[in-house]
């Protein structure tokens, strides 16, 4: 089975980004993909749930010896069940509440793709962080996600492939206009 439909791809330098419709789950072509969860890295969304849903009961254990994280930050842990390899948690910011957001949001995907290439890992998936449940405005967020990943890009020497995992379509519209924006797709 397919796990993924294409939307918009573009290939930057030697990374290609993606944007798609879909379960982050069940990327099983991508080595980690990123869980946006609290600050223990539990679940907080439906993204979350998939992603600890399939892992299973270890991803939670492993989780709790590096919880709790602050707003911004991104831990590596293993993948267990998942087609992936590892999973990155980030905490995003609480919209008015956690200070800087901006720069808390921006951080958490610098901060992810930092320690995807570090660890030598190709390729991420990412969901829309901190919209939802810590209620980032949509268009603010993806502005925010474009500027952090553009700015990154250009340092990056072991990730090759980027994909954006959307649950619906209007918030893959978003990213991707954000995305547009700054040269990106």
């Amino acid at each position: 089975m397919p796990t993924k439909k294409t939307e918009m791809s573009k290939c930057i330098g030697r990374v290609t980004l993606e944007c798609i419709t879909g379960d982050i789950s069940a990327q099983h072509d991508i080595e980690a993909i990123v869980n946006a969860g609290d600050a223990q890295m539990l679940p907080v969304d439906a993204a979350g749930r998939a992603i600890h849903r399939v892992a299973g009961p270890g991803l939670a254990d492993e989780c709790s010896r590096f919880a709790p994280i602050k707003p911004g930050d991104a831990v590596l842990t293993r993948g267990y069940n998942l087609p992936n390899a590892w999973v990155i948690h980030c905490l995003g910011p609480r919209y008015n509440m956690d200070e800087p957001a901006a720069a808390l949001l921006g951080d958490c995907y610098r901060y992810a793709l930092l320690v995807a290439d570090e660890h030598g890992i190709s390729s991420v998936a990412f969901p829309a962080i901190s919209i939802g449940e810590f209620g980032y405005p949509l268009s603010e967020a993806a502005a925010i996600c474009a500027r952090a990943v553009a700015g990154k890009i250009p340092h990056l020497a072991r990730v090759k492939l980027i994909r954006f995992v959307f649950g619906g379509k209007e918030i893959r519209r978003q990213y991707e206009q954000a995305l547009v924006s700054v040269g990106l797709l």
